[in-house]
């Protein structure tokens, strides 16, 4: 990691943030990519600047991320590694019989757009500065790591748009790595279960706890630390690719 250069997407709060500190701890230059009013631009000075720029993004925005790209190779030279963290949800169900009221088209589409679209965005544009990389002794020229759910598996109810949006890049991980194998560039995808992020700070503690006992073992909400921690492993790992690689204590959603 020493002397590498990391983009991460949501890097201002949750798994992000704490990948965005861990890649720091371990050498690496960060852009700090997140919404402009984020505390993204706290977290660089806090952390340092030297070591940590940000850059504010809309992940759907073409222009904001080749200005994120720019920004990055006009401070830090190169990008080796990219970490995309930037998501939303909502919960709804696909027909409220109750109300006789459908799903929001605008709200489906939105979850897709931010989580499936915003993430193809920064991949597309992102590998071509990461093409410009000396290939290493094993022949990498770098890596994207994304970020899906385990509901792109075991989703439940009224997260139909949620669990589309996180399988879609699941189903997109093996063909980017195919499409970008013959540059060095690798594709894995990291499904995380329940992770103490702040979405969980406004849950009552009565059912933080239930949620907790659901998992197996450990028997608690993961934390991000652990996220950030697998991102290195994938980082280090030459062999990981096309893969999606579940984070999440054994659980499995009930309905």
């Amino acid at each position: 990691f020493q002397g590498a250069v990391s983009l991460v997407t949501g890097g201002a709060s949750g798994l992000g943030k704490a990948t965005v500190e861990r890649l720091v701890q371990q050498g690496s230059k960060v852009v700090l990519c997140d919404l402009p009013a984020s505390k993204g631009n706290e977290i660089a000075k806090s952390i340092g600047e030297d070591q940590v720029i940000f850059a504010p993004v809309n992940v759907t925005s073409e222009e904001d991320v080749k200005n994120a790209l720019s920004l990055t190779k006009e401070k830090f030279g190169k990008l080796n590694s990219v970490v995309n963290c930037a998501g939303i949800g909502v919960a709804f169900k696909t027909y409220n019989f109750r109300k006789k009221s459908p799903h929001s088209l605008e709200d489906f589409t939105k979850v897709l757009m931010v989580n499936t679209v915003g993430t193809f965005n920064v991949i597309r544009l992102s590998v071509g500065l990461m093409g410009d990389n000396e290939p290493d002794q094993v022949g990498s020229r770098g890596v994207i790591v994304n970020t899906a759910s385990i509901a792109a598996f075991d989703g439940q109810m009224g997260q139909a748009a949620y669990s589309a949006s996180k399988g879609a890049i699941v189903g997109m991980t093996l063909p980017i790595a195919r499409d970008l194998a013959t540059d060095g560039i690798r594709v894995v995808t990291i499904a995380p279960g329940l992770f103490k992020t702040p979405l969980f700070d406004s849950l009552p503690e009565k059912v933080v706890a239930f949620l907790e006992k659901s998992v197996p073992f450990p028997s608690r909400l993961g934390y991000p630390e652990e996220y950030a921690q697998l991102v290195q492993s994938v980082i280090e790992n030459p062999m990981l690719n096309g893969e999606t690689i579940r984070l999440d204590g054994a659980l499995r959603m009930q309905p």
